[in-house]
């Protein structure tokens, strides 16, 4: 019987699926396949929050990080380590945009509240893009 795969190409078909899979887990990571939810810039979340009531501003960093880096205005902040426990917290009938430091942790966030039903905006490059914008923040 002729081999139709020889080892070597069983291992290029392995590295590429490798290869393939690590570029999706990014991708995924970063929000940018497979989401149910829109990622908006810090001036484009500054006007949603001057503009629109029916907004909640979620911020899912550490305790630690909301007193000593600031928060945005009017932020609530549940960590996200224990956000699936304090879904009751927020308001289904609200948007809920959701921010972090950088935008990492807002998107596991984004996908844990998409998933209960909830409307979701994600606050691409977090906080850091918001001070970078030259919007305020509270300490």
């Amino acid at each position: 019987m002729k081999q139709i795969f020889t080892k070597k190409t069983l291992t290029d078909i392995a590295y590429w699926l490798l290869i393939l899979s690590i570029l999706g887990y990014f991708l995924y990571q970063k929000g940018w396949i497979l989401t149910n939810f829109s990622s908006i810039e810090a001036k484009e979340a500054y006007s949603m929050l001057e503009e629109d009531d029916n907004v909640t501003l979620l911020d899912v960093r550490t305790s630690k990080e909301f007193k000593e880096d600031g928060f945005i205005p009017n932020a609530k902040l549940i960590p996200l380590g224990v956000l699936k426990q304090n879904l009751q917290m927020l308001d289904k009938s609200k948007k809920v945009l959701i921010y972090c430091r950088s935008g990492n942790r807002s998107i596991t966030a984004a996908r844990i509240l998409e998933k209960q039903g909830f409307m979701v905006i994600n606050l691409s490059g977090g906080i850091i893009d918001w001070k970078s914008s030259g919007f305020s923040i509270k300490k």
